[in-house]
């Protein structure tokens, strides 16, 4: 019933397109290798602090505009297993003994990239070392804006 409807092709779609959009998500991230951080700052002009960056990362590549503080990013998306973390996928560190005070965008094999500190650049950096495993607070999914989109016209065209 569902290839009747051509769901099947269309949720294929659905997944190409997310996987896409992440995959753009990564490599744009990736691009900004070596930007300075910079305390409240959210441009390459200016530099990044860790929040600034990842909001940046998903206006530009996926047009969805998230919280511009880490804690209310965290709010915002939902909460995932570490075990269910795919490229795109926001991880959360306590690194100013509070929740959520520093988020990076996970890249795969376990690493992140993100704007660490002041005096520092955008890096990529391995969730397992000693100092973010001992911080590590959580992973989220962002939902919402453009894969939304995506999926609600895959089902808008069915005519359900």
């Amino acid at each position: 019933m569902l290839a009747d409807k051509g769901l099947i092709g269309q949720l294929k779609q659905v997944r190409q397109t997310v996987t896409e959009r992440t995959s753009d998500l990564v490599v744009t991230a990736i691009g900004f290798l070596g930007v300075p951080y910079r305390r409240g700052g959210n441009t390459a002009e200016s530099g990044f602090d860790c929040s600034g960056f990842v909001r940046a990362m998903y206006n530009q590549t996926v047009g969805h505009m998230l919280p511009r503080r880490a804690e209310e990013q965290a709010a915002a998306t939902e909460k995932i297993d570490r075990d269910q973390l795919k490229p795109g996928d926001l991880v959360f560190f306590n690194t100013m003994r509070r929740a959520f005070s520093h988020v990076g965008i996970y890249v795969g094999e376990g690493k992140f990239i993100h704007s660490p500190r002041s005096g520092a650049q955008v890096r990529v950096e391995d969730m397992n070392g000693s100092y973010w495993q001992r911080r590590f607070d959580g992973a989220r999914r962002v939902v919402g804006g453009q894969a939304d989109e995506v999926k609600a016209a895959a089902v808008a065209n069915t005519g359900n």
